[in-house]
């Protein structure tokens, strides 16, 4: 069983809708691509069959791994989260040390990570430094880019 990862109510829901709608309607839509692949005539020089078959592999191995996720998901009660520390699925603010330009970004697993909306994986380099940290601390972090400093001005959730 895979490691226990943690989700917003938001992001729980998301995953649970998407194993839902790849059980359901994704496999009827492969289904019926097979079927069609199908009738075109012999099956052992049909390419199109051949195509269909392993896509058909791809999703049902998409769905397994979607349901260990989905197995070994906890929901945080944000509600008793400690605001003193940057946890999972704390919002924090921080501050670029060197160039003043301050972020705000939400740590949440991956699967629920959009930088785009301000959401960064947990397991992500800027994450991984801010965990733990308190507001006023500052955290040396590696990126690709080399070592950037932050400093936390705020956590909320």
């Amino acid at each position: 069983m895979e490691e226990a990862t943690y989700y917003t109510q938001e992001g729980l829901d998301k995953l649970r809708d998407e194993v839902r709608y790849l059980t359901t309607t994704g496999r009827q839509l492969i289904s019926k691509a097979i079927a069609e692949a199908r009738d075109k005539g012999d099956l052992s020089e049909n390419a199109e069959y051949d195509a269909a078959k392993e896509a058909q592999g791809l999703h049902e191995a998409k769905i397994s791994k979607l349901k260990n996720t989905l197995a070994s998901a906890r929901l945080i009660d944000e509600s008793k989260m400690d605001l003193s520390k940057v946890l999972a699925l704390s919002i924090v603010k921080i501050k670029n040390v060197k160039n003043g330009a301050t972020m705000t970004y939400q740590l949440v697993a991956e699967s629920e990570a959009d930088v785009k909306t301000g959401k960064i994986s947990v397991k992500s380099p800027i994450a991984q430094g801010l965990l733990g940290k308190s507001v006023g601390e500052f955290a040396e972090i590696e990126v690709p880019a080399g070592k950037m400093q932050f400093e936390v001005l705020e956590i909320s959730r």
